[in-house]
């Protein structure tokens, strides 16, 4: 898996982007241990005008480099902890559907599609603006708007599942339903659930960075989608401000899909190979 993962261009521009800004995430508190959002010198000082600050600063003085680093920190912390809240409540949410069939499969497929009705930006929009800006919160909201992808496919990979010989020589040796699902249908129909975990890191990402960008996201928590926003006040004089945290969430949206189709392409690879 992992080398043919390696053997696609996109797997390996997508891994080496992905372990670059994990890195840079995990390294944050030690490259820059002061406060992010603390004042560290004169405002609106240039790109590589002074070694102490390399990106220079904002209007504020404080660090632009150290507010890039500890924001790639937050993006990869809501990325995956609201990817896996989502893929978590999707799988179980469509293992059910798909197992118990009847009128729990309608009552929780209607449920989902009530939820789809509603963009799940808006929908993240709407439960941050009530519950309040913090991080938990911004990893529910937009989770909330992102479960009902793998719900679906669990649902549908589920109902392939259950008719197979295998699962019906349990039923009839008398293995109790929930043993069925937890050991036979849900392992086998993960992994396409999996496989969009890419496509939902990334467009967490993108809607923690436009739900800051409004203002919307922690207010104790520097993040690339603030950044961008503080830096529109000073757009024609420090347009860095806003486009190095830009390039910034660009190159890591790019990243997570490019490892995402690395992944897929792998996968297929390895099930026409076996």
């Amino acid at each position: 898996m992992i080398r043919r993962l390696f053997s696609s261009p996109e797997g390996i521009a997508g891994t080496v982007i992905l372990a670059v800004l994990t890195l840079i995430a995990l390294a944050a508190p030690w490259l820059f241990p002061h406060d992010p959002l603390a004042i560290a010198g004169p405002a609106l000082l240039p790109p590589f005008h002074d070694p102490a600050h390399m990106l220079g600063t904002d209007r504020l003085g404080r660090d632009v480099l150290a507010g890039l680093v500890h924001g790639a920190r937050m993006s990869l912390i809501v990325g995956i902890a609201a990817a896996a809240a989502a893929l978590f409540v999707g799988s179980v949410v469509g293992t059910i559907a798909g197992f118990a069939g009847g009128l729990v499969d309608e009552a929780l497929m209607r449920v989902a599609e009530a939820f789809q009705i509603v963009p799940g930006f808006l929908l993240a929009l709407a439960f941050v603006s009530i519950a309040g800006p913090s991080l938990p919160v911004v990893v529910a909201a937009i989770a909330l708007g992102a479960w009902t992808g793998p719900a679906r496919v669990a649902r549908a990979e589920v109902l392939s599942i259950r008719e197979r010989d295998y699962v019906a020589a349990n039923r009839v040796v008398g293995m109790h339903p929930l043993e069925i699902a937890l050991r036979e249908v849900l392992p086998n129909a993960l992994p396409p659930v999996m496989s969009l975990s890419s496509v939902i890191v990334a467009g967490a990402v993108l809607t923690e960075a436009a739900l800051s960008f409004l203002g919307l996201g922690d207010p104790n928590r520097v993040t690339w989608g603030a950044m961008i926003a503080e830096g529109r006040a000073v757009l024609r004089s420090a347009p860095y401000l806003s486009i190095v945290p830009g390039i910034a969430l660009i190159v890591a949206v790019v990243g997570v899909y490019l490892f995402g189709e690395g992944l897929v392409e792998a996968s297929t690879s390895r099930r026409r190979y076996l």
